[in-house]
């Protein structure tokens, strides 16, 4: 078997595969789907940052303190192992929904559009917090990769705006028109 027949074999076997259609892709879908996957490493990131620097109890007590002044407040405390679980969960999550935003799923746009836009403002919210109490807060510092990430995937999401996803045979779909 030459070196073209097994790739042809292994073409043919594994089709299905996302990894192999990645070449047909547009490359604005191809960006968004890199600007996905930045967003979820940032992420992670920023949850070992928050798990190093104590940002649970450093939450806690903000939320605690609220609740004293106004009983009405939305926000719930955690303990660390539900919070540090479903941090866990929704990274992992990211990640396995990576192969569906690279083939062009509209669907995962406007979550594109909220995961950014929540990303940006939680990186501004621990940069604030930093300057209002004078020192590092909790999180700061993987606080501007999360501001990037975020922008870029809000910038890659919109210019996919006219993209077309994927047929289930992995090929982008023809224009239809006269010849």
């Amino acid at each position: 078997m030459t070196t073209f027949s097994a790739f042809v074999y292994i073409y043919q076997r594994y089709d299905h595969f996302w990894l192999m259609r990645m070449a047909v892709i547009d490359t604005r879908t191809k960006r968004w789907g890199i600007a996905w996957l930045a967003l979820a490493a940032a992420l992670a990131l920023h949850i070992l940052d928050e798990v190093l620097t104590d940002f649970l109890p450093f939450y806690n007590s903000i939320i605690r303190s609220l609740r004293a002044t106004f009983a009405w407040t939305p926000f719930p405390t955690f303990t660390f192992t539900e919070w540090i679980a479903g941090l866990v969960v929704g990274t992992v999550l990211l990640f396995l929904l990576s192969p569906l935003v690279f083939s062009g799923y509209r669907f995962l746009r406007p979550v594109s559009y909220f995961l950014g836009i929540l990303m940006v403002v939680n990186g501004f919210g621990h940069i604030g917090a930093s300057i209002y109490l004078g020192s590092f807060a909790p999180g700061f510092f993987s606080s501007p990769l999360l501001i990037l990430s975020g922008t870029a995937l809000l910038a890659t999401t919109y210019g996919t705006r006219r993209c077309k996803p994927l047929d289930r045979n992995g090929v982008l779909p023809q224009k239809s028109g006269r010849k």
